[in-house]
């Protein structure tokens, strides 16, 4: 008989579980999927051209994780699989303890059934918490091989907001009319617009990654190595030939005690202890020991994360607003970003609250996540929700806006306050370093032979 399953998730691993694993597969019937961590993203299905029309004519229904219980009883559920990440142990434990409580078993699926084979030499980037320094590590790598006359194409973690998820089964950015063709979120530009702006490089994205594999392979620009730029703290969808793992001082103990970011702390080859320039000696030799006793194989390496700010002189002296990254802030916990670090290097008089002036889904933002304090985070899931970005900001008194996102936020929202852009790249700090270990790399897969010698 089949098994009946739900798929737990946040429009990102969960589709990915269920394509490389129960699509198709007749020993399971998949009634359901359950959104989380993301607003907006149920009450659409996961179309019946992606989940396989044979078995899912209908194509599979999505719903709010809240209603879990009841969705087991329903539906005679035997088996939840949990898919979505940078979640803490507990949190994970007491979904399962409400799965078991319904009666049904808890899953935890690992690589050996949802990483693919590529054709090409992949590097996988993947961090122990969102907001590590994933991007700009990738970035880092791209253009040390790069430099060698190689072609790399770049895949990030899903990001699939569109509710036509038919639409975005694989997308290719390469320039930025095509991030406006996607009608991409702030939090999908986030990503992708440091590859097609400063690195000039192709990156593709979707939901189905199979598919998307196959089309980086021949990508019409030419590929010589994929590189996996992975999303929060999860473990890559490819299987990597070379993997590269993130870890945060200024967040200690995390990469032991949030799923599924010890995965990777535990499998990565090599390790960037980033944002040592910000960190405590003490945190920094935490996160060092805690490494050393799970993964003693591992290269570590020690690197900053350098900023670059346009005008300064607009920070020194002034109320600030400081704007950063959304899911860093949200479900990555952080209190500190590169705006924060820039407001008080340049010397700002205050950083503004912005939770007094907060309007529509924002206010709701800083309800759900009452630890972020008094960051803006840049949430921009929809159309909507970009509004609201705007409203909360205009309505904000400060001197000037420090944004702290790796994106020209001003392309997409009106902001009346003069800004501040801030940007920040990776530095390695003494040896080894990336390019050293790239090197190894590129000489073992002998792809030597095609860039420059």
């Amino acid at each position: 008989m089949k098994r009946n399953v739900i798929i737990i998730g946040a429009a990102g691993r969960d589709f990915h579980n269920f394509n490389t694993y129960f699509r198709g597969n007749k020993n399971y019937n998949v009634v359901a999927f359950t959104a989380e961590q993301i607003p907006g993203i149920d009450g659409r299905p996961y179309p019946k051209e992606l989940a396989g029309a044979d078995l899912y004519p209908k194509g599979i229904p999505i719903f709010p994780e809240s209603q879990l219980p009841e969705l087991i009883k329903k539906y005679k559920v035997d088996e939840c699989v949990f898919a979505y990440s940078d979640k803490p142990y507990p949190y994970v434990m007491k979904v399962s303890a409400i799965v078991n409580a319904a009666g049904a078993n808890f899953t935890l699926m690992g690589s050996n059934d949802t990483m693919i084979k590529s054709t090409k030499p992949v590097i996988a980037v993947g961090a122990t918490r969102t907001g590590c320094g994933k991007s700009q590590t990738s970035r880092r790598i791209i253009e040390i091989l790069t430099g060698m006359g190689l072609k790399v194409v770049a895949v990030r973690h899903p990001m699939p907001y569109d509710p036509d998820l038919n639409k975005q089964k694989v997308q290719r950015f390469a320039t930025v009319a095509d991030l406006k063709k996607h009608n991409c979120t702030i939090e999908e530009m986030e990503e992708y617009e440091p590859h097609v702006v400063t690195k000039r490089n192709v990156i593709y994205a979707g939901v189905d990654y199979e598919a998307i594999l196959r089309e980086a392979e021949k990508d019409p620009d030419g590929c010589d190595v994929v590189l996996w730029d992975g999303g929060n703290n999860d473990f890559p969808f490819y299987k990597p030939d070379l993997f590269v793992g993130v870890a945060d001082p200024l967040r200690p103990g995390a990469e032991v005690s949030y799923y599924p970011g010890e995965v990777v702390a535990r499998t990565a080859d090599v390790i960037v202890i980033n944002k040592i320039d910000s960190a405590s000696l003490d945190n920094i030799n935490q996160v060092r020991a805690n490494l050393a006793a799970i993964n003693p194989k591992a290269t570590i390496i020690d690197a900053a994360s350098v900023l670059t700010i346009d005008k300064p002189e607009l920070i020194k002296g002034k109320k600030v607003l400081v704007i950063e990254d959304g899911p860093t802030l949200t479900h990555g916990e952080m209190k500190i970003g590169a705006g924060t670090v820039a407001a008080m290097k340049y010397g700002a008089a205050e950083m503004v609250d912005p939770r007094p002036y907060t309007v529509g889904s924002l206010t709701e933002t800083f309800k759900t996540y009452p630890n972020i304090g008094t960051l803006l985070p840049a949430m921009g899931y929809g159309e909507k929700q970009m509004k609201d970005l705007e409203k909360t900001i205009a309505k904000v008194p400060c001197d000037a806006v420090v944004i702290g996102t790796p994106i020209d936020l001003v392309r997409f929202i009106n902001i009346k306050q003069p800004v501040v852009k801030i940007g920040y790249e990776l530095q390695e700090i003494g040896q080894p370093d990336l390019e050293g270990i790239l090197k190894d790399f590129v000489k073992k897969h002998k792809l030597d032979k095609k860039g420059k010698k």
